[in-house]
């Protein structure tokens, strides 16, 4: 059994299609794909997948087998990463990464921690969605990443940062802007903007919040980032929570106001692999609490 076989597996699970995976996910044809997902299952001993007007459907040996053909595959990359590294100079490198938008009031300081104990450091800068990152950690391509708390994510160690409280935002001329701060149920009738599904830990906070508030937002509009937050707000005069940080790179035209009662939030965590034995995560984490402090 060679890893390709796992991966082209895994793509066909993934698109439930012989079709699709060859084409989209491997770049192969549909006759070899087929061929090589016979030849693991005769290694295997069973049926994997069974095929029917709908697609490709697996077998409860096929379910089984996935999972570990997934950890199977994150191990094969780890390994790569980490031979690469091994094999690299002396001069330390730091592979670190942000969830976007909290590089700004973070990175400054960071770097001044890392460079005073180690000055010809070389800091490998990401920026992503949190869940990207998580994902990033895992495989060890990152030695640290500042995120949200993810889900499915056993292997990684979280040391809090800060917490976020979230703020409403909105048109600096909007009706709202008259008021100190914002009860949920005063939002129920605006058109409201919910963070992505790509940033989940967010998303469940704010939806947690108006459940337990009673209020019934329909999840029909979304927003990626700071950005597309800005730009719905200022075309549509959308209302959406933001974390409080991000008050700071708001234009004038957009308002921000305190939630009224107790305000959701949610941690920003430093990330790391339990594994990473690396001296400049020992020197990053001794100085978590000056991070809190400066953020």
């Amino acid at each position: 059994m060679e890893l390709r076989h796992l991966r082209y597996f895994v793509a066909v699970a993934e698109a439930g299609s012989l079709t699709v995976a060859a084409e989209q996910k491997l770049h192969t044809s549909q006759p070899s794909l087929s061929r090589q997902i016979r030849d693991l299952e005769q290694e295997v001993g069973v049926s994997l997948m069974s095929r029917s007007a709908h697609g490709i459907e697996l077998t409860s040996a096929g379910k089984a087998f996935l999972d570990h053909a997934r950890m199977a595959l994150v191990q094969a990359e780890a390994a790569k990463e980490a031979a690469l590294r091994a094999a690299q100079p002396a001069r330390p490198v730091f592979a670190l990464g942000f969830l976007s938008g909290a590089e700004i009031g973070l990175l400054p300081e960071v770097e001044r921690l890392l460079r005073d104990a180690f000055p010809d450091i070389d800091i490998r800068l990401s920026s992503d969605y949190s869940p990207v990152l998580a994902k990033a950690l895992m495989r060890r391509k990152l030695d640290a990443a500042f995120i949200r708390p993810e889900e499915h994510t056993e292997n990684l160690v979280y040391r809090r940062v800060r917490t976020d409280p979230l703020v409403f935002a909105f048109p600096s001329d909007h009706r709202l802007a008259s008021q100190a701060a914002i009860a949920p149920h005063e939002v129920a009738k605006e058109t409201f903007y919910f963070p992505s599904k790509a940033a989940p830990a967010v998303r469940r906070v704010v939806l947690d919040y108006f459940s337990r508030a009673g209020v019934d937002i329909k999840a029909e509009h979304e927003v990626h980032n700071v950005v597309h937050a800005i730009s719905m707000i200022t075309s549509t005069r959308a209302v959406m929570l933001l974390p409080a940080y991000t008050k700071r790179y708001l234009p004038e035209s957009i308002t921000t106001r305190p939630v009224k009662g107790d305000a959701p939030a949610l941690d920003l965590v430093l990330a790391y692999h339990k594994a990473n034995k690396s001296q400049v995560l020992k020197r990053l984490l001794s100085k978590i609490g000056e991070l809190g402090e400066m953020s």
